[in-house]
């Protein structure tokens, strides 16, 4: 059985795209993304200590906490971002016109079986990915930093 999984030049373009996007309509096209608030996630680099950011969305919102998804497009292998949050939890979220520190935490096993299906009903694509892959894609809540 054939399954697509993107490559790294395909995730990086897609970021590029949409950084420009972001960039070449001053902010007003690129915050939704598939009916999601997109936001621009910056984590430190677990081997470099460099800033990292990556474009993702949020498919449930918890009041002023994100909930965004290690995906990686159904890859066997966890996303570089997810590896650099799990080493160094605070981060900087952008969304449309507020950037803010915030506290990466993974999702406990309860806070995802109950989290999932409303992840699943905002973008369809997550349960594919999920069955793509033999790893269990970690839910990430991004928490205001104190």
């Amino acid at each position: 059985m054939f399954r697509f999984v993107p490559s790294d030049l395909i995730l990086k373009t897609m970021n590029l795209v949409h950084r420009g996007l972001l960039a070449g309509t001053g902010g007003r096209v690129g915050w939704v993304t598939a009916k999601m608030p997109a936001l621009r996630l910056t984590t430190t680099g677990r081997r470099s200590g460099a800033a990292r950011s990556v474009m993702l969305t949020s498919p449930v919102q918890l009041g002023e906490t994100l909930v965004i998804v290690a995906s990686r497009g159904g890859d066997d292998h966890h996303p570089a971002w997810y590896l650099n949050l799990v080493d160094m939890p605070a981060v900087t979220v952008e969304t449309k016109g507020l950037t803010r520190h915030m506290t990466a935490r993974v999702a406990t096993d309860a806070e995802r079986a109950e989290l999932w299906p409303r992840v699943t009903a905002a973008y369809k694509g997550y349960a594919g990915y999920q069955a793509r892959t033999g790893r269990e894609i970690p839910l990430v809540l991004l928490d205001p930093a104190s």
